[in-house]
């Protein structure tokens, strides 16, 4: 950063171009050289935005149009970005240059007494590096001593996150001196007044104040880190060599000694990429599931073909079956043709046998004995008959039977070694999609282990992290915690810059997802997704979708149906976020979410709760539409309940509550659309500011002694002030205060009250 009064050579030194006299190189294009001999543009990230800080607006030197860019704070981690400026990619150092100059081109400058080109407006350089830093890999941590190999071997790339900020401040000037008039002269009005706001920041780092005013101006919103915080920070100041500029020369140097007062800490930013791993993750699972598949679909083959094999051998078994009683039947039909011809071929012989006998007794017998041996040879074939009829069915029924026992047999014993064999076959391919099986679950145990330890890791890194949270409008925690641990850091926590954001995993799972889980069964689930709710709370992108969701909704009926208080103190928490937002203020009201958190206030013990449910409720008492709901359901009355923890922290959030309450209710008096005492009077809130107006903390002073100036403003709580001795600490606060905004508010509210001035008077107190 350059200082110095106006035509000292803060430009030249700082960005010069030096394409006719490499020598004249100013340090803009000597950073970028030295930046660029140090990284590898095919694996690191190079990019440059160019702003200029014109009138308290800031420009995009890069894209004229965009000449209105805001500044966003994160609410974690305080760092200040501007999201809406050009970022452009460095391919090499020509074309950084060919940035500078067109930026340059769009700079404002007039013609003064004091330099010919003079800068009208403060010029700022932001080069961000991106670098994977090789050697540092370190293996994912497991649960489980007995994670396969292919877990312990996923390593995720580190990366080292940095930002180099270039300032060409506009040069302080005299206005006798430079002759600026007209619009020149507002410009050089616009330019000394945030000059004057980093002074007296430089000025309240180096006496360790404890407020240290970097909202006064744009400029010093966006050097916070430069001073006092985690940057390297080197300050050129220039002077002119003229008599004439005495005074300016000794107040520049004078600046630059103060300057070097000021301590920064420096901190690496450095954290794993697990968004690479997560897509390798991916991929690695993607694989598996395609083995599992084919796997899957061979088993289901082999048991396709092991069918159709069976199916053959049982149609092989039935045509033998069929061919061996076509046989056994010819077989039969031949014996029994055979039978017959014997038979026959006997009868004739009996026949012939018994002519012959007929012969031999003589004609006398003759017609008796034919007739008997008639009758007796007719008896006998008629017997014989029946017996061979007998015969051949006795002797096929049992031939059929035993044949048909003997093939059942045979085909049994076939049967039982084809099921056998099938079975074998069935077990052993059971055998392996069972371990197919187990081995899929416990890679889908060991990714769901991955996702469970780095939901832990960035739960851990925002508890860390909001214990940094300045306290500023809206949010919960403390400006001069945040600034105590900036001017006396401790060790850098080395896991906090290893642990990815919350908003990579919100990519990762989905808003839905996560809102489903605040309504699991398992209570450790629900308190994981509630604080993943609470930390995407606290982005305002995040805000207006969370809310569209439903999430509102979840966070409150957490509240009222759950009995953890881990989960009443992150839902309050995400609740005192998202009511950071007006509309969301109304809607929480809507919902009954002022009745909620006075119930969760009055059954909370634990600071941190109390704390998170006192911030929700001070956010709410700065809407002025909702001053008498929020009155009726208890708002008030549980803030004032939650003084009895005791806890710095819950009394700061409760005095800034009553500070927000009594300046709407100021702002509507003036207006004239309130009438009557104060409702903080009527709820017996005066009492309590009175006691705590002189606290030894600072946020909580700070918060009563507004309240108070902004009680006293209406002059119907004059007497009411009066009687519980308010107007005491009014009057101290308007001699003693530390800061100079409340202390001449205080002031003129009592030297414009007729009630205040008469007590004075009365007392003889000379104000």
């Amino acid at each position: 950063m350059a200082y110095g009064q106006t035509g000292t050579g803060k430009t030249y030194t700082l960005g010069r171009l030096g394409e006719e006299d490499t020598a004249a190189r100013g340090i803009m294009v000597r950073a970028m050289e030295d930046i660029l001999a140090d990284v590898s543009l095919e694996s690191d990230s190079l990019s440059v935005s160019y702003l200029q800080l014109y009138m308290e607006t800031i420009q995009d030197l890069l894209d004229p149009a965009n000449d209105n860019i805001s500044i966003v704070e994160d609410p974690k981690t305080g760092d200040v970005s501007v999201p809406g400026a050009s970022l452009v990619k460095i391919r090499d150092h020509q074309s950084f240059v060919e940035l500078l100059r067109l930026g340059e081109a769009h700079r404002f400058a007039t013609n003064t007494k004091l330099n010919t080109e003079s800068s009208r407006s403060h010029a700022i350089l932001m080069v961000n590096v991106k670098k994977s830093v090789k050697g540092r890999d370190s293996a994912l941590p497991s649960q489980n001593g007995n994670n396969s190999h292919m877990v312990k071997s996923l390593k995720p790339p580190v990366v080292r996150k940095s930002k180099l900020v270039v300032v060409d401040l506009a040069g302080s000037e005299r206005i006798d001196k430079s002759g600026s008039e007209g619009h020149t002269l507002e410009e050089a009005k616009s330019i000394n007044l945030s000059l004057s706001a980093l002074g007296k920041c430089i000025n309240a780092l180096a006496e360790n104040s404890a407020h240290v005013p970097v909202r006064d101006s744009k400029l010093t919103r966006l050097l916070r880190d430069s001073f006092g915080g985690t940057a390297r920070t080197s300050l050129v100041i220039t002077i002119g060599p003229s008599p004439r500029h005495r005074g300016e020369t000794a107040s520049t140097i004078m600046f630059g000694q103060r300057a070097m007062k000021v301590e920064n800490m420096l901190k690496l930013k450095e954290e794993f990429d697990y968004k690479s791993l997560a897509r390798r993750l991916d991929i690695q699972l993607d694989k598996l599931i395609a083995e599992h598949e084919r796997q899957q679909k061979a088993f289901e083959d082999e048991i396709e073909r092991i069918t159709i094999e069976a199916q053959n051998r049982i149609s092989e078994v039935e045509r033998s079956y069929a061919d061996g009683l076509e046989k056994e039947r010819v077989k039969y039909q031949k014996d029994y043709m055979e039978s017959i011809k014997k038979l026959e071929e006997q009868l004739v012989m009996n026949q012939k046998k018994h002519g012959s006998e007929k012969i031999t007794n003589g004609p006398e017998d003759d017609g008796s004995n034919v007739t008997t041996i008639k009758e007796s040879c007719r008896v006998h074939v008629e017997e014989i008959d029946d017996l061979k009829k007998l015969h051949q069915k006795e002797t096929l029924l049992r031939k059929a039977a035993e044949e048909e026992v003997q093939n059942l047999k045979i085909q049994l014993a076939q049967w039982k070694r084809s099921e056998a064999a099938g079975n074998s076959e069935i077990l052993k391919l059971r055998k392996m999609l069972e371990d197919e099986e187990h081995r899929k679950d416990k890679l889908e145990g060991e990714i769901a282990t991955l996702h469970s330890q780095l939901l832990q890791l960035s739960f851990e890194a925002n508890e860390t992290s909001q214990r940094l949270d300045r306290n500023e409008p809206g949010k919960v925690g403390g400006l001069e915690s945040l600034m105590t641990q900036v001017r006396h850091p401790q060790i850098k926590d080395s896991g906090n810059e290893e642990k990815t954001s919350i908003a990579k995993l919100f990519e990762q799972v989905g808003l839905q997802k996560i809102l489903s889980l605040l309504e699991a069964e398992d209570n450790d689930v629900r308190i994981h997704a509630v604080k993943v709710v609470a930390n995407l709370a606290a982005e305002e992108a995040n805000q207006e979708k969370i809310v569209e969701a439903g999430g509102l909704t979840s966070l409150l009926m957490l509240l009222k149906s759950s009995e953890d208080e881990t989960i009443h103190r992150v839902a309050a928490g995400a609740i005192a976020n998202l009511a950071m937002n007006e509309t969301n203020q109304e809607l929480i009201m809507t919902q009954g979410g002022i009745s909620l958190l006075s119930m969760t206030a009055a059954n909370g013990e634990d600071p941190q709760t109390l704390r998170m449910v006192a911030g929700a409720i001070a956010n709410l008492c700065g809407n002025d539409k909702l001053q008498s709901k929020l009155r009726g359901e208890g708002g008030i009355k549980a803030l004032l309940g939650m003084v009895r923890c005791g806890h710095p922290d819950v009394l700061a959030q409760v005095a800034r509550g009553i500070a927000n309450f009594a300046k709407c209710e100021s702002r509507a008096s003036t207006q004239g659309t309130k009438t009557g005492r104060s409702l903080l009077i009527e709820d017996g809130a005066l009492s309590w500011i009175v006691q705590n107006a002189n606290n030894d903390a600072s946020p909580i002073r700070r918060h009563i002694e507004l309240a108070l100036c902004h009680l006293a403003q209406h002059e119907v709580n004059a007497k009411d002030m009066i009687s519980t001795g308010a107007l005491w600490e009014l009057v101290r606060i308007s001699r003693d205060c530390s800061r100079e905004d409340i202390r001449t508010l205080a002031y003129r509210t009592l030297t414009s009250s007729p009630t205040f001035q008469a007590e004075l008077r009365r007392l003889r107190i000379d104000n």
